[in-house]
C-alpha cells in the first residue's frame, strides 16, 4: 500500500513513499530495526559517544584510517581507533594505514610491513591506502608515483599471503577531471571548490584517470588472492556496466558505497534498471558505507544527528521504492527497492566478517 511521507533529504521537499512488500522488501520504518555496518567510517574522536549513538539504530562502524603524509598524525589517528576498538570492541573496528611518502627509504618494506603487524596485533583488521599515492607523492626526480610502483609490492606480498584486507581509495570520481560546471553532484562541486589540489581539472601535468586506474589494475593482476576492497566504487562509480566489467575480471574484488550514491542516482534516473540489476548480481561484493565522520570537538547532537539524518535517507534509496525531487538534479529519483536479501548483504553480511561473531 502506497503512502505519502514528508522528510528533508539533502534539502528536498517532497516524496512519495510506496511501502510495498512485508515479506520481500523493508519498509522505511525497518530501518532502525535492521543491523547494519557502515564500513567506510572515519573516527577522529576520542569519545566512544557516537559508537553508542549508532547502536541505537543498530549500526556497527568500521574506521579507515587513511595516510595523511605524517608519522605523528597517523600515529594519533590509530591511538584514537585503538581505543574505540578496545572501549567498544562488538561494535567498533578499524583499518591501519601507513606512511607512503617514505616509499624511497632503503627500509621502507621492512618499517611498514612491521608498523602493520604490531597495528593487526593490537586489533586492526586490515590496511587502507588513500589517494595521496597517485596524486601527491613523487619520487627524488619528480615523476609522480602511482600505487602499483614496485616499494609497495612487498606490502602487498605481505598482506596476500596473510588473508589482510586492503582498502583502496585510488583516484578520485571521474568528476575530478572535468570543469566545476561540468559536474552532476553537488557533493564534487562542493569539495573541488575546497580543495583544488585535488582537482585534477586544474593540473593537467598529475596522472590521468584512466592511468590511476591502470595502476589499480595492476596490483590485482601481480596480486590475484588480495583481498581488494574498492573504496568509493572503485573510482568507477560513474558507469555501473564498467565496475561491473571490472569485478568480472577480479573475483577477489570487493567495493565499498561511500560518497557516491549521487552517481548511483544519476544513472538510476536515467536507466533504473540497469543499476538495480548491478546491485542485485554484486550484492557478494558491495559494502554499505558513507564516508561520513566525526571530528575531534563533533559532540551530540549537531553533528551526530546530521549523520543519522543521512543514514536514514540512504536506506530510503536503497531499501524502499520512494520517489524523491533532487536538489541535484533536475529530475525525480526512485529507491531501488532492493529485496531483504539483498539489503542484509550489503549493509550487514559482507562486512560482518570484520568483527568478532
Amino acid at each position: 500500500m502506497n503512502k505519502s511521507l514528508l522528510l528533508p533529504f539533502w534539502g528536498f521537499i517532497l516524496f512519495l513513499c510506496g511501502c510495498t512488500g512485508t515479506e520481500k522488501y523493508y519498509t522505511f520504518d525497518d530501518w532502525s530495526k535492521v543491523p547494519k555496518i557502515d564500513a567506510h567510517f572515519h573516527y577522529w574522536n576520542s569519545s566512544p559517544a557516537f559508537v553508542d549513538s549508532a547502536a541505537n539504530y543498530n549500526y556497527k562502524l568500521l574506521s579507515p584510517n587513511f595516510d595523511s603524509g605524517s608519522d605523528e598524525i597517523n600515529d594519533a589517528n590509530l591511538a584514537i581507533t585503538e581505543s574505540i576498538h578496545r572501549q567498544r570492541p562488538e561494535q567498533f573496528v578499524y583499518f591501519t594505514t601507513f606512511n607512503a611518502a617514505g616509499f624511497e627509504e632503503s627500509d621502507f618494506a621492512e618499517k611498514t610491513i612491521a608498523y602493520i603487524e604490531k597495528s593487526i596485533q593490537n586489533g586492526a583488521v586490515g590496511v587502507k591506502i588513500w589517494k595521496n599515492i597517485g596524486m601527491t607523492i613523487r619520487d627524488k626526480e619528480g615523476n609522480w608515483i602511482l600505487p602499483d610502483h614496485p616499494a609497495f609490492d612487498p606490502i602487498y606480498s605481505y598482506l596476500e599471503q596473510n588473508n589482510i584486507p586492503l582498502m583502496a581509495h585510488i583516484g578520485e570520481p571521474r568528476d575530478c577531471w572535468l570543469p566545476l560546471d561540468s559536474m552532476k553532484a553537488a557533493n564534487s562541486i562542493n569539495y573541488f571548490k575546497q580543495h583544488p589540489q585535488y582537482h585534477m581539472y586544474l593540473h593537467p601535468e598529475m596522472p590521468s584517470y584512466e592511468e590511476q586506474i591502470a595502476a589499480r589494475d595492476n596490483i590485482l593482476k601481480k596480486h590475484p588472492n588480495l583481498r581488494f576492497i574498492g573504496a568509493h566504487l572503485a573510482s568507477e562509480e560513474w558507469n555501473v556496466e564498467r565496475l561491473a566489467l571490472t569485478l568480472g575480471r577480479n573475483p577477489g574484488m570487493t567495493v565499498d558505497l561511500s560518497a557516491r550514491i549521487l552517481s548511483l542516482q544519476a544513472q538510476s534516473i536515467k536507466d533504473y534498471d540497469k543499476v538495480r540489476n548491478f546491485m542485485i548480481r554484486y550484492a557478494d561484493r558491495i559494502l554499505y558505507g558513507s564516508d561520513y565522520g566525526v571530528g575531534k570537538s563533533d559532540t551530540i547532537p549537531a553533528q551526530y544527528e546530521w549523520i543519522i539524518k543521512e543514514w536514514r535517507n540512504e536506506w530510503l534509496y536503497y531499501a524502499t521504492d520512494s520517489v524523491f525531487e533532487s536538489k541535484n538534479f533536475s529530475y525525480s529519483v526512485k529507491g531501488l527497492h532492493l529485496p531483504k536479501e539483498v539489503i542484509d548483504k550489503i549493509y550487514y553480511t559482507n562486512a560482518s566478517i570484520y568483527f568478532k561473531q
